[in-house]
């Protein structure tokens, strides 16, 4: 597909002194088009972590998956998913944390 491609020729392009060339604002755009496509299939059947559950997400969700993994790296395909992860948890705790503070506002105000 494009420089990102898993599936790419080895003959991807470099630059003068033998390193990768940084993707376009199109190969990017592609990249995200794909994670988000493939994020959407993980959220509609309730997979947070593609990482741990690499089969689970293959079987469910592999037209998606090829797609993602065609049009971005690997280290971008990795970061995504741990992020996702990341901010899963983070948002779970962000809840948590307000919740604890509506109960405590509850109770200071019952014990006024």
């Amino acid at each position: 597909m494009g420089w990102f491609s898993s599936f790419s020729s080895p003959a991807a392009p470099k630059t003068a002194d033998g390193g990768s060339i940084a993707p376009d604002r199109t190969s990017r755009q592609q990249c995200y088009i794909a994670r988000d496509a493939f994020f959407e299939c993980l959220d509609q059947n309730n997979i947070v972590d593609a990482v741990r559950e690499d089969k689970t997400a293959r079987a469910i969700c592999p037209k998606e998956i090829l797609e993602f993994e065609g049009a971005c790296s690997k280290t971008w395909v990795k970061y995504f998913k741990e992020k996702r992860v990341m901010e899963y948890k983070r948002d779970q705790t962000i809840a948590k944390i307000k919740a604890d503070d509506a109960t405590m506002a509850a109770e200071s105000r019952a014990g006024r």
